[in-house]
């Protein structure tokens, strides 16, 4: 029988098999599930899954499908709780019945509402011993954007902000520079690899023609879909995202009415364009949110400039804020990272703690989660 330190040794794996699904398994939660069975008192892994581009098969039926019949008997280790309603697949209570499964070791509770403690329950019905908890931290951290979902109707906000040593974001005039080293800004592509979206302004579209992509050996294909911010659709059709938009999807969000050549052209271009409510003359961040949440979006990744920067946080729209911070100065007549506001309004926010501070080449980065 399993111990507690087994129990907790079990779910580490499962958690970081379900992070290969994060950015890549919406609109569902990226689960992870560990199969374990016990043969003379030796724990032995027998099957491992995680949900699947997508967000099917679920994490459940990948790991019962691998370890077959010596799933019997043993303990499905699981980051979230299992389904137990009918959707585009079956339950995954019910593959557990199937395949003899004796106890489950559950993480955390679906918020989900058609799930939502019922997944145990049934499990507990069936005489399985169910075991909810161990790791639930982690699971939490790991879950963020589809709990954020599922109880606030909008994606998780992760803002990556690269500031210089005093502070600034840009040279004078808006003008780009590069702040952050080779290290850092290859950490950038791995945090956009594990996002569904990736979000700037038109200002920064306009004056960096970025592409947005994650560009790490053999990672294309995890790039996330781009979001510009484009009240008065300005998004050239020649541009980069433009470009690639049929490889990589591109959605502008614009405001209501007007500009129907302007959309259309973007339409030709296979960028979907999103109409959102303004507040005075900017887009209504929390409406366009759940505009992107009802398509799906669970985890979004705000890279824009300093004045979209500052817009989520006046909304305190940010439940996650990433700060590279580089070595070099750019001066005085730098633009500061957040606009008409100090990089103080998250580093001393009452919203937001200090998670954890590393080293990245030759920057440092700190990372601040919603308290």
């Amino acid at each position: 029988m399993a111990d507690a330190p087994d129990d907790q040794r079990f779910m580490d794996i499962a958690l970081a098999l379900g992070r290969r699904g994060l950015g890549n398994a919406w609109p569902n939660p990226a689960v992870g599930a560990v199969v374990v069975r016990y043969d003379a008192g030796t724990p032995i892994i027998v099957g491992r899954g995680w949900t699947q581009p997508g967000g099917r098969p679920h994490a459940e039926t990948e790991a019962l499908r691998r370890a077959g019949p010596a799933a019997r008997g043993a303990t499905l280790y699981v980051t979230l709780e299992p389904c137990s309603h009918h959707g585009k697949t079956p339950p995954c209570t019910d593959a557990i019945f199937a395949a003899g499964i004796s106890r489950v070791v559950s993480a955390i509770e679906d918020p989900n509402r058609d799930v939502a403690g019922r997944g145990h329950a049934l499990l507990q019905a069936h005489g399985i011993a169910v075991d909810v908890g161990v790791g639930a931290a982690s699971a939490r951290r790991a879950h963020a954007g589809h709990i954020r979902r599922i109880s606030d109707g909008r994606p998780h906000v992760t803002l990556k902000l690269a500031v210089s040593a005093d502070g600034k974001a840009g040279l004078a005039g808006r003008k780009p520079a590069p702040i952050t080293g080779e290290t850092a800004r290859g950490l950038v592509h791995l945090m956009r690899a594990t996002n569904d979206a990736v979000l700037i302004g038109i200002g920064t579209a306009l004056s960096d023609n970025p592409q947005l992509t994650c560009r790490l050996p053999g990672m294309a294909v995890r790039s996330p879909v781009r979001i510009v911010l484009d009240t008065s659709l300005r998004l050239p059709s020649s541009g980069l995202l433009a470009a690639s938009a049929e490889e990589t999807p591109v959605w502008v969000v614009a405001g209501e009415g007007g500009g129907e050549n302007a959309e259309g052209a973007l339409r030709t271009r296979k960028i979907e364009v999103i109409r959102c409510g303004r507040r005075g003359a900017r887009l209504d961040l929390a409406e366009a949110l759940r505009r992107l949440a009802a398509r799906g979006i669970t985890r979004l990744m705000v890279e824009g400039g300093p004045i979209v920067a500052a817009a989520f946080v006046a909304a305190d729209l940010v439940d996650e804020a990433a700060i590279l911070r580089a070595p070099r100065s750019l001066g005085n007549d730098g633009i500061d990272a957040l606009e008409g506001m100090p990089l103080t309004a998250i580093t001393a926010s009452p919203r937001l703690r200090s998670r954890d501070i590393e080293t990245i080449g030759e920057d440092v980065l700190e990372r601040f989660e919603r308290i």
